[in-house]
Parts: C-alpha cells; structure tokens; sequence
C-alpha cells in the first residue's frame, strides 16, 4: 500500500523521448499504461489527455536521425499504472 502512495501523479502529458521537455524520469521507474479508445496501447510514445491524442510509430518508417516517424492519433486518452 505504501507503493501506491509512493506513485507520483500522472502528468496530463508525458514523452518518453528523454531530449523532450514532457519527459519526467521518475514517472518510468513504475510499469504506466495508456487506454486510447477503450483498448490497452502498448506502442505509445507521447500522450496529452486535455487535448485528446497520442503518437504513434507509423510501421517501420525512420526519420533521417534514426528515430520512428511517429502519428498523431485523436480520441479518449486514458494514463494509469498498471
């Protein structure tokens, strides 16, 4: 229970991109889902919930610096530790 409590809140947006400004470290110490639409996402990248969308890897394609060429998907956004 002292886990729970340990939890720090869930940003309204968050990256995973460490060069990003919405990256926060201590929030991936603990295992994070993300609910888009009612179905359990595993390949998230970034979500805002005010503003209702997520990014995405669109398939296998890389930008020219190596990094996933990412879509923006809209829709109810849900962010909860799992």
């Amino acid at each position: 229970m002292s886990d729970i409590q340990s939890r720090p809140e869930l940003p309204d947006h968050l990256s995973i991109d460490a060069k990003s400004p919405f990256y926060n470290a201590a929030i991936f110490e603990f295992d994070i889902g993300i609910r888009f639409n009612g179905k359990e996402r595993k390949d998230v990248e970034e979500y805002c919930i005010s503003e209702s969308w997520i990014k995405v890897p669109a398939g296998k394609a890389l930008d020219r610096k190596g990094n996933p060429l990412l879509m923006k998907l809209k829709g109810k956004v849900e962010a909860f530790y799992r």
